[in-house]
């Protein structure tokens, strides 16, 4: 299943959630993602049927090993771009939004040769 730029969000979020609160329910994600329950709810059923994470009997979420990598791969671009605009001289906020568009966009050939570019291991 193919992921929209949406789908990638929420993961990176459910496993932001998980490093900062350990467990995470949809009422979490709602909160941190400033959405309405019901669309948190659609958007969980998406990702539990294209098998990116599980609902525990609690209602916990927890990510398979296939969202946790589309998480880790979103999280990290997006830790890049948000830093490497703030080193430029753009604000936190600024740099925090474009990074999100800008993690989408980006192949991931693209991206590691930039990444190994400004941080000189190439």
């Amino acid at each position: 299943m193919k992921l929209h730029a949406s789908g990638e969000d929420y993961l990176e979020a459910i496993l932001m959630l998980q490093k900062k609160n350990g467990m995470v329910r949809s009422i979490d994600l709602a909160r941190h993602m400033s959405f309405s329950k019901p669309s948190i709810s659609h958007a969980v059923g998406v990702l539990k049927n294209g098998g990116f994470l599980t609902v525990d009997d609690d209602g916990f979420l927890h990510l398979t090993a296939i969202g946790r990598e589309v998480a880790e791969k979103i999280y990290e671009r997006h830790q890049f771009f948000t830093e490497q605009l703030v080193v430029a001289g753009v604000d936190l906020e600024t740099a925090e939004q474009e990074a999100c568009r800008m993690e989408h966009a980006i192949s991931d050939t693209s991206f590691q040769k930039l990444k190994e570019k400004i941080q000189g291991t190439d």
